[in-house]
């Protein structure tokens, strides 16, 4: 119970810093927007190479792993089928679909893994899982869908590698399968850079709160509600009982891939939102709500399970 605290305090503290500078015009009316832009298209490339470059690539086939393939699959899939019914369009359904599945695993998951789990490296499945299999596919679907795109087949087949996030998660997985050593005076260099990533994310997050209503309100009420919903309870809840009916697991690997799966929405996905201009609000108050209702959410499923 108090990894789950300790970790969210943390993002709180430094979302709270965000709000301060935006308050205060620090970082003027562009700060958001340059903050943004330094996290999607430099530190967060950083970030997931240097990640995804030192880990063992032997985690992603587990029984854990296809748990939270299934799980996430399961809760994206619930917000597309709405999405589609009440044509609320491509963009915002696809980020619709992101906050009712995408688990901040990075920020938030590698403290509670410490804390409650006992592992840091159990978040790893899961963090390759959404680098390598979700963020590519969902980034090229937010691509193709943006304004006057058009092209050959084939140059649209190929818009994962114009895409910063996609290109680093995916070299990252080509130095870790093929077991290249990154000499020190390369690496150490980007995991500087990377280490930007979390704290411009929040940051940016923070800002974006200023002089905003509260959330859940406006005409992205429904979808807002229904990815927290996904996110807070049925992504959790369909881990469970994937885990527990289907694959048989009990203590620890129960455990962990439930609290893994009901982790909140990750605050980068509002990086994404906000790089394409799409569904901003949406993103912004499905992290914040998802955020708050997993502090509970976290506890009671520790209290049960551990």
């Amino acid at each position: 119970m108090q990894g789950v605290l300790t970790g969210f305090a943390v993002i709180a503290v430094v979302i709270a810093v965000g709000y301060a500078i935006g308050r205060r015009g620090y970082l003027g009316d562009q700060g958001r927007e340059v903050l943004t832009k330094l996290a999607f298209h430099v530190a967060s490339p950083a970030l997931l190479f240097t990640t995804l470059a030192q880990t063992d690539l032997s985690v992603i086939f587990s029984s854990r792993l296809l748990v939270t393939a299934l799980s996430t699959a399961a809760a994206a899939g619930v917000f597309v089928a709405v999405g589609v019914v009440r044509r609320w369009g491509v963009g915002r359904t696809t980020i619709g679909a992101l906050c009712s599945s995408y688990v901040n695993s990075g920020n938030l998951g590698i403290p509670i893994a410490v804390y409650v789990l006992g592992d840091a490296s159990l978040v790893a499945p899961v963090l390759l899982f959404q680098l390598v299999g979700v963020t590519p596919v969902a980034l090229t679907i937010l691509d193709l869908s943006g304004k006057g795109e058009k092209g050959p087949l084939w140059r649209r087949l190929l818009t994962p590698l114009r895409n910063p996030i996609a290109v680093g998660s995916l070299a990252g997985v080509a130095v870790s399968a093929t077991g290249l050593r990154i000499p020190a005076p390369v690496l150490d260099p980007l995991t500087l850079i990377g280490g930007m990533s979390v704290p411009a994310v929040l940051l940016a997050f923070g800002i974006s709160l200023c002089g905003s209503t509260m959330p859940g309100r406006g005409p992205d009420r429904l979808p807002v509600f229904l990815s927290v919903a996904l996110k807070s309870f049925g992504q959790p809840a369909a881990a469970w009982a994937l885990a527990a009916g289907v694959f048989g697991l009990r203590g620890a690997p129960l455990l962990d891939v439930v609290v893994t799966s009901a982790l909140p929405a990750a605050q980068n996905l509002y990086t994404y939102a906000s790089s394409y201009r799409v569904a901003e609000r949406l993103a912004r108050d499905s992290i914040l709500l998802s955020t708050v209702i997993s502090v509970p959410v976290l506890v009671v499923v520790a209290a049960l399970l551990g």
